[in-house]
């Protein structure tokens, strides 16, 4: 038991301590980290503390590792929030109604702030979108209507919101398959899902914020009746 809590103390230690010099600045996206060796000696602990420290990191997202050149700061959270989220769907912790009224939250308050942050670029790129879904086939318009939704967020400049919502997407591409095509070829709910998406792209443009939240209850409307009718959690 002291063993266990010694070496847990220690890798612990190692971690505070790459918290600390991110902190004061030592540290940042890019940024190599000492080697196993020095961290070892630098704090007094084991190399097989600071290779669970490492481990532990890595899996967090904060590092990435590469192959004959060390460990690198990167940030990358997402893939964390993905693997959790997928083992909480998979427990019966979180359901796709769930998944849903979170996705309507935060994609209103992502178009909300992209109002005020969404550059010119940015507007054409969305209203290029917008064009190609009215035309494309059924396969092209599952693939636009996630770059839509995608493209609102990264306007938003807030990085919480973009790697919440692209990781609520992945957990739908794995577990709900069906789910956006099946909308998008049902031509009732496919006609207001386009509704919901031009206002939407107009509430940009007009810098209109009650168009804005029209046209997400309208969209979150749409994909909710129709989980309702599908029970989709109990049909995967």
């Amino acid at each position: 038991m002291g063993e266990n809590s010694i070496g847990q103390k220690s890798y612990i230690k190692v971690i505070d301590y790459i918290k600390k010099q991110i902190r004061i600045g030592e540290l940042r996206i890019g940024s190599k980290l000492p080697a196993e060796r020095e961290l070892s000696e630098i704090l007094g602990v084991s190399r097989n503390s600071v290779r669970e420290a490492i481990r532990t990191l890595d899996i967090m997202g904060v590092i990435s590792s590469q192959q004959g050149a060390g460990n690198y700061l990167s940030g990358n959270f997402e893939n964390n929030m993905v693997e959790t989220m997928s083992m909480m769907f998979l427990l019966d912790q979180i359901d796709y109604r769930q998944i849903s009224q979170l996705r309507r939250g935060l994609e209103l308050q992502a178009l909300i702030i992209a109002i005020d942050n969404i550059t010119e670029p940015e507007i054409i790129q969305l209203e290029k979108i917008i064009l190609q879904l009215e035309h494309e086939s059924e396969e092209n318009n599952v693939i636009l209507d996630k770059r839509l939704h995608y493209n609102i967020a990264l306007a938003s400049k807030n990085t919480l919101i973009i790697n919440i919502l692209q990781a609520l997407s992945e957990i739908i591409d794995q577990f709900i398959v069906d789910l956006r095509r099946e909308i998008l070829s049902t031509a009732d709910s496919k006609s207001r899902l386009m509704e919901a998406h031009i206002d939407m792209v107009k509430s940009l443009v007009n810098k209109d914020k009650k168009l804005a939240y029209e046209a997400i209850n309208k969209h979150f409307g749409t994909i909710d009746e129709k989980i309702l009718k599908n029970d989709i959690k109990t049909s995967i």
